[in-house]
């Protein structure tokens, strides 16, 4: 079809965009390396922007992807994903260890070497006391992670009950001698090295303050550094001194020489601002009403990549209305996936999902529960269609029918026109339904504090790594619930033993298909339970100006900045 048929088919919900391409490297003569062989790229300013900053610097604090994006060109841990295209990109690589941990027996102590040589951009050497320091400081600070991804290590849990006297001493050991590290773990972990190489566990100075450091850089051992950062206006990064290659699958040297990160412009005007060439990339699902324009006038500098990523309504299972299982069922019945699915951009940005876990992760992810003529016992190949009949009747049932109910939303384009049609479902089914939006910045810690009260909510979320346990147990696991805390990513507060123990016995289990048949029994029990709405699956749009070259994207960390080159 014609590029310029785009808009109608987007708003129409069709499966093919004309004018976009899932293969940019491939159509795009300067993203092609072997062509430009000869000419040197380093150099230059990479200029991005987004409509807000995320937050803190603190690596093993901060839990939004604009700032893991950010984090993967400028820390290391122990291990890293490969910084490569396609499935590659999901393969563990050594980085600041020599090589890929031994493991003993079975999953349950882990072994690795600390390379040398490896310096922070402020010059001290990377030594044993900063991998220890910075393993205990994850407890220290508080992670996001702490119990989901490090609370098996051997003294763990007296850290997550009283961080103030952790110390981990028979968890973690080192020999100077050797330099070896051994993590030992309570029970058998098999995605222990993936938690690893997440950036949480990225290895920082050992006189690191404990605590979070807000807006002050920490010192770096990637090839850039920060070195300036207002969170209201900008922030900039510069090559680290000391940084050299060690291992080019996991930190690569980088092109730009400088990268400089603007804060403030709206989702409208930022695409406009890289249209025009006065940005060279900007962050953020870019709003519906310029998708066709895109698609149309700006196809070479667009590129359309898959996601291990969903949009998901978390209900408060504590709380009225939804701490009825009834209520939180009749939600399920009731949203309408497929105009999620248009508001989102069309279905070749979108689809419909049934299930907390992106395709491609568990075995017949497309079954659908919550559906016409299907229910949690009875599920139907794929979803059909709402069922605002059962939905009203459940909430009827429920006795929770005219209830206030807010929905809680973070303020940029896309969530605000899918909140305001959740709102809608909400107002039909038979609640006085309200819509709050709340700025992007504080959005997750705020739906996340169990003292703001909030009833449900929309978030996006995406795999730290690939496994269905980044969706069921960190969204849905018991250690992941802390009330009063701005860092409880668990934020349905759903906590149920049977499947937290079906859980653990999946990450504990170091065969492959049959961790994958528990993780799809746990996903079915949670979808019984409806602790959240599953939405949509998406792919993202990114943009990027005129004079970028290597575009260069991963699954899990996007467009890689220290792998594009500007003219």
């Amino acid at each position: 079809m014609p590029r310029a048929s785009w808009p109608v088919l987007v708003a129409v919900g069709m499966t093919c965009l004309p004018g976009l391409r899932h293969d940019a490297r491939a159509a795009d003569p300067i993203a092609d390396p072997v062509a430009d062989h000869a000419v040197d790229h380093r150099g230059g300013t990479l200029r991005l922007t987004a409509h807000v900053s995320a937050g803190t610097l603190d690596p093993q604090i901060d839990y939004t992807t604009m700032y893991m994006q950010l984090f993967s060109v400028v820390y290391d841990g122990l291990l890293n994903f490969r910084k490569a295209e396609g499935a590659a990109g999901n393969e563990l690589v050594s980085d600041l260890a020599e090589s890929l941990p031994q493991t003993p027996d079975g999953g349950r102590t882990w072994i690795f070497t600390l390379r040398r040589g490896v310096r922070f951009s402020n010059g001290a050497e990377v030594g044993l006391d900063d991998v220890v320091a910075s393993l205990r400081r994850i407890f220290i600070v508080g992670s996001p992670t702490a119990g989901s991804f490090y609370g098996g290590i051997l003294g763990a849990d007296e850290c997550l009950r009283d961080a103030a006297h952790c110390t981990l001493s028979d968890g973690v050991q080192v020999d100077p001698a050797t330099r070896r590290i051994t993590i030992r773990l309570k029970e058998p972990d098999a995605e222990f090295p993936q938690k690893i190489a997440f950036p949480h566990a990225s290895i920082l100075p050992a006189d690191t303050p404990a605590h979070d450091v807000g807006n002050t850089p920490i010192a770096a051992t990637g090839p850039y550094r920060i070195v300036s950062y207002d969170p209201q206006r900008h922030m900039r990064l510069e090559r680290n001194p000391y940084f050299h290659v060690w291992n080019a699958e996991a930190q690569p040297d980088g092109y730009v020489d400088a990268i400089s990160y603007d804060f403030g412009l709206s989702d409208e005007d930022a695409v406009t601002a890289v249209e025009n060439g006065q940005y060279d990339w900007a962050f953020g699902n870019k709003p519906l009403d310029r998708l066709g324009e895109l698609g149309a006038r700006y196809t070479a500098q667009v590129h359309v990549q898959p996601l291990y990523g969903l949009y998901f309504l978390p209900m408060n299972v504590n709380i009225a209305p939804f701490s009825n299982l009834q209520a939180r069922q009749a939600v399920n019945y009731a949203l309408d996936r497929r105009a999620m699915t248009i508001l989102a951009g069309g279905s070749a940005l979108a689809s419909p999902l049934c299930t907390m876990v992106p395709p491609g992760l568990l075995p017949d992810d497309g079954r659908c529960a919550y559906t016409r003529d299907a229910t949690p016992d009875h599920p139907a190949p794929a979803w059909r269609g709402a069922d605002l009949d059962r939905a009203r009747q459940l909430v009827r049932d429920s006795g929770t029918a005219g209830q206030d109910v807010t929905l809680v939303v973070a303020a940029n384009a896309v969530d605000i026109s899918m909140g305001t049609y959740v709102r809608g479902i909400l107002q039909s089914i038979g609640y006085q339904a309200h819509l709050r939006t709340v700025s992007q910045t504080i959005h997750p810690g705020y739906i996340e504090n169990t003292d703001n009260h909030v009833q449900i909510s929309m978030r996006e979320w995406y795999a730290d790594y690939p496994s269905p346990s980044n969706f069921l147990d960190t969204l849905f696991g018991c250690e992941n619930f802390h009330p009063h805390s701005d860092s409880s990513i668990n934020i349905s507060g759903f906590c149920d033993a049977s499947i937290q123990q079906v859980m653990d016995r999946a990450r504990q289990d170091v065969d492959p298909q049959s961790a994958r048949m528990l993780w799809a029994q746990a996903s079915d029990m949670i979808t019984r339970q409806s602790p959240a709405v599953p939405m949509i699956h998406m792919s993202y749009v990114d943009v990027v100006s005129k004079r970028l070259g290597h575009y260069f994207y991963t699954s899990l960390y996007h467009m890689i900045f220290s792998q594009v080159w500007v003219r």
